[in-house]
């Protein structure tokens, strides 16, 4: 639901122990006491297991053995950002502006909460990349002379199941011209599903599940499939295997969708965005060449049907009278800084309730103290259960206003809140994680949803809080951008990036560098 998901942990010194395989009560007591390595690895584990506070608590050993152990302070960050335990938080933040920039290299993605500056986000996935990227032992492919009829696409993830990315990328893989493209997935994630995985399957060229392959012998196998673009949805998230790349699988290679920032490599050619995540101002924080969409990067998919199922407020435990304001964003993206303007519009508007996603127990504790703290009843906070997709989006409608973080937006939420018929306040930041929720808004049409201070923010859902008249005004005009403006045309889309594939293979052809590339929107036909 979140639309990203954690940071890809590697273990110091050697690869963690298969998670299946781990055991705590077992493996702990047989290590060495002294070896923060080894509770660095465990803490990923429990953490890959969900058991977070426990994750916590081996990552806090692991820097009482070694304080300067980078990696490990990061990693106990983000974690500390999904429990919303933002007291240890700020106590461990005490110079984060250099973590991962001087010594060690860190996870970049483990950070992206903590601060938006697009410009440190740059150095650190430059520095990470040096360390954990080796030169291809594979020879560079020799550049084709006679250009294909059609381009052979791979696109590779972990993610080719109910997951946030395949919610919104599903329609573009079903739709590729397949006059012109030849559409390969290479799955290497452990879930499959009753409907994606296997209309996947039979709607591409070649469905591969290459889990069990090595990174080499993978890179071998898209080298023998003689991939024109290879595709990274991953990026530096969780189960990514962007290693892969450094082989080389074929002679362009992009990054899109899965991983809202920079890559800082040398052997990812492109990065798919727009002029609002990504200004032209903001190309210096860029390793890649920038492929510009000509309205959101993001795609959707417009044939999901919200069931027309009767319910009520209070079966999800909502007032039936009350305002409600929203966020269903994963509970790392929650800051002081939000939580402290929404406990203020709480405050403001009489019987409003804040409806957010339930997490873990440690994060609803957490955020039930510091609603506590703000002197609003704890009562006000209402957690909302995980659903399947479609019945999650069919609840939207008991609410009454999406407030969007900061730091990291809304990303599948957000469209997922714009298709349901709920307006999100965003609050426009630098890096690219909080610029995603005004991307999307532009390419509804809903730009006066778009602030770009916080004070700005808090009077705008103040305003529309209370005042039904002009909330009503918006709701209405989404309704009827629903099926006009850009945003939810995933055809017209999927034409716009069929166009920038041929762009940059022509390039390619032609022996000229990779350079930015834009797409026209009067391509779409």
């Amino acid at each position: 639901l979140s639309g990203i998901g954690t940071p890809s942990l590697t273990a110091r010194g050697g690869q963690r122990r298969p998670l299946q395989s781990f055991n705590r009560d077992r493996d702990i007591p047989r290590i060495n006491p002294g070896d923060a390595a080894i509770y660095y690895n465990i803490a990923g584990t429990l953490q890959e297991k969900g058991e977070v506070e426990e994750s916590v608590r081996h990552y806090l050993r692991a820097l009482e053995l070694a304080p300067d152990y980078h990696k490990a302070r990061a990693q106990l960050l983000h974690q500390l950002a999904h429990l919303c335990d933002w007291d240890r938080l700020q106590s461990f933040s005490t110079g984060t502006a250099t973590l991962g920039i001087v010594g060690e290299p860190v996870e970049p993605f483990a950070l992206l909460f903590l601060e938006d500056s697009p410009s440190r986000q740059r150095i650190r996935s430059e520095r990470f990349a040096a360390k954990r990227f080796e030169a291809s032992p594979l020879p560079i492919p020799i550049r084709t002379v006679v250009p294909r009829k059609n381009l052979r696409i791979g696109y590779f993830s972990a993610d080719f199941h109910s997951h946030a990315t395949m919610y919104l990328l599903s329609q573009v893989l079903l739709g590729h011209d397949r006059s012109s493209f030849e559409i390969y997935i290479y799955s290497y994630g452990t879930k499959q599903d009753e409907w994606i995985t296997p209309t996947l399957k039979n709607a591409v060229t070649r469905f591969q599940d290459v889990r069990e392959l090595s990174d080499l012998d993978l890179a071998g196998l898209a080298r023998r499939d003689g991939l024109d673009i290879a595709v990274d949805l991953k990026g530096y998230t969780r189960n990514s295997r962007s290693g892969i790349f450094s082989h080389r699988l074929a002679p362009i290679q992009i990054s899109y969708l899965g991983y809202p920032g920079t890559m800082g490599t040398r052997f990812i050619d492109y990065i798919i965005a727009d002029d609002v995540v990504i200004p032209p101002s903001h190309r210096e924080h860029y390793t890649e060449n920038v492929i510009y969409l000509p309205h959101s990067y993001q795609p959707t998919d417009n044939s999901r049907e919200i069931p027309d199922k009767p319910s009520s407020r209070q079966q999800f435990g909502l007032p039936p009278d009350g305002f409600v304001f929203c966020c269903f964003n994963a509970t790392y993206k929650i800051t002081q800084r939000e939580f402290a303007i929404w406990m203020r519009l709480l405050d403001k508007v009489d019987g409003s309730v804040l409806w957010l996603l339930r997490s873990n127990k440690w994060a609803e504790a957490n955020l039930r103290a510091a609603t506590r703290t703000h002197g609003i009843d704890e009562s006000r906070l209402v957690f909302a259960e995980r659903q399947p997709h479609l019945e999650h989006l069919a609840r939207h409608q008991h609410a009454d206003l999406f407030l969007d973080t900061f730091n990291v937006n809304a990303h599948t939420t957000a469209s997922d809140a714009l298709w349901a018929g709920l307006p999100i306040v965003t609050r426009m930041g630098e890096q690219f994680a909080a610029r995603v929720a005004a991307s999307v808004l532009h390419a509804a049409g809903l730009p006066e949803l778009i602030t770009d201070s916080d004070e700005a923010y808090e009077m705008l859902a103040l305003d529309l809080a209370t005042d039904r008249c002009k909330l009503d005004a918006i709701k209405q005009k989404l309704s009827d951008n629903r099926l006009t403006q850009p945003l939810f045309d995933s055809r017209r889309y999927t034409k716009h990036l069929e166009a920038a594939y041929r762009q940059a293979y022509q390039r390619y052809i032609d022996g000229k560098a990779a350079d930015t590339i834009r797409v026209e929107d009067d391509m779409a036909g």
